[in-house]
Order: structure tokens, then C-alpha cells, then sequence
């Protein structure tokens, strides 16, 4: 059995609902059935073709991807700093070389 370790924790930007600092939890690098990547992504087919169709991903119990708390709501940024396009790229219809 293995020991109850801490959460490995990080500060990340949110985006939804609103920006804001949070803190999130990580998952265990030495997980034996993650390895670390905090789940397992297998693909499945096509049952008519047998083709590739897609990926499924399985969470692992050593990560909780729900286990977030909200540091420090971001204000939003001014008008005057958000990009605006007036016009259209003049490079846009051309292939690039």
C-alpha cells in the first residue's frame, strides 16, 4: 500500500466563467497505473468499418481534475487594449512561399 501523499498543486489562468488565478491539483508522477499522466487514453473504432472513430480518456484516482480553488479573480482588460481588425490581412488570399 502505498503512503497518502500531498497534493502537488500549481497556479493556472481560468478562463471560464471568468479569468481568474486558480489553484489546481496535479497529478501524481509516480502513479503506477498513470504513469503520471493523471488517466489512461485508449481509442476506439467504428463498429460498421473497424476505423479509427475517436479517444475516450479514463481519470485515474490519483488526480481529481475537479479539485480547483479560485485565487484571484483577473479584471478584465480595457477597451483600449483589446485587438481590433479593421481590415482584412492583404496576405491572406496569397499562398505563402
Amino acid at each position: 500500500m502505498r503512503p497518502l501523499t500531498l497534493p502537488r498543486l500549481r497556479i493556472q489562468v481560468a478562463h471560464w466563467p471568468r479569468r481568474a488565478l486558480v489553484l489546481t491539483d496535479t497529478p501524481d508522477p509516480d502513479c503506477p497505473a498513470c504513469e503520471g499522466d493523471g488517466g489512461t487514453e485508449y481509442p476506439y473504432g467504428d463498429y460498421d468499418t473497424g476505423e479509427y472513430a475517436g479517444s475516450d480518456w479514463d481519470p485515474c484516482g490519483c488526480w481529481n481534475e475537479d479539485r480547483r480553488w479560485t485565487l484571484l479573480p483577473l479584471p478584465h482588460r480595457p477597451r483600449w487594449m483589446r485587438r481590433r481588425r479593421r481590415h482584412a490581412d492583404p496576405w491572406a488570399t496569397e499562398p505563402p512561399f
